[in-house]
């Protein structure tokens, strides 16, 4: 008997998910939107620059590599605006570097690290870090039913209870947006999507990877508290070197964890 093609790539999919979730984690995909982030875990963990790009030669995406252990690492940082010379964070480089790097790299794992802004009103304080538990976007307002749970993209993360039982690292929901500042509707959603932690990548990465079925984790530092009394700009400038090196020491840690571990096995 054949199956029908789309029952048969259906079923050959699931096999590849249960060996893949039965087998040692070989290959992990780093994302990090700053270079003052990522630079910690490259001189960390000793990765190479590649200077002959898996990408696209016109994108200024950086991709680090080497090898841990019985892990291969691959971090991807997006590099700078080539017109403006900063960072290329928010959405749209987040989306299409995770795009790209799931299709060249095929990883096992993704870790998106970063810092991020925190609320004091859900027990967050400078330098803590999370790991995330769910994802939603907080600035994408479709007011029509259904486009509505659309726009909040609403995603769940990997359930890791053994990382977390390992590792002192506090729990909590991550909100995204492309804005650093904070709007009242952005607060609106925020409060709705129960979010302890706000950033400007975590749910793109999170719609990427769930598209293609790789699982994600999400590790964020706090440098600012959004609903603090000082300007998140000048927060988050102040805190970012001290904080980054906090993320560095988490990403280690959670790094350390998964080497010869099974995804399972998180």
């Amino acid at each position: 008997m054949t199956l029908p093609q789309d029952i048969q790539s259906s079923a050959e999919d699931y096999m590849d998910s249960q060996t893949h979730s039965n087998r040692p984690i070989s290959s992990i995909l780093i994302i990090i939107a700053m270079q003052t982030e990522a630079l910690p875990l490259v001189e960390k963990f000793q990765l190479s620059e590649d200077h002959n790009s898996v990408f696209p030669k016109e994108v200024p995406w950086v991709r680090y590599h080497g090898v841990y252990k019985d892990l291969q690492i691959n971090l991807i940082w997006p590099g700078k605006d080539s017109a403006l010379g900063v960072d290329s964070v928010g959405t749209i480089s987040a989306s299409l570097v995770t795009y790209a790097s799931i299709q060249a790299l095929q990883p096992d794992l993704i870790i998106n690290a970063g810092t991020a802004g925190g609320f004091k009103a859900k027990g967050a304080s400078i330098g803590d870090v999370f790991l995330v538990s769910e994802c939603a976007f907080h600035d994408r307002r479709i007011p029509i039913p259904v486009f509505d749970l659309y726009g909040v993209g609403l995603k769940q993360t990997l359930k890791t209870p053994n990382l977390l039982a390992g590792l002192d690292l506090k729990v909590g929901k991550l909100s995204t947006g492309d804005s650093l500042d904070m709007s009242m509707q952005d607060e609106a959603s925020i409060i709705a999507n129960d979010a302890t932690v706000k950033d400007m990548e975590g749910a793109a990465v999170a719609y990427v990877a769930d598209m293609f079925k790789v699982p994600a984790i999400f590790v964020k530092a706090v440098t600012d508290i959004v609903d603090g009394e000082k300007p998140t700009a000048e927060e988050f400038l102040q805190n970012l070197a001290t904080v980054s090196a906090a993320l560095d020491e988490a990403v280690t840690q959670v790094i350390h964890f998964i080497s010869g571990k099974c995804i399972h096995e998180l």
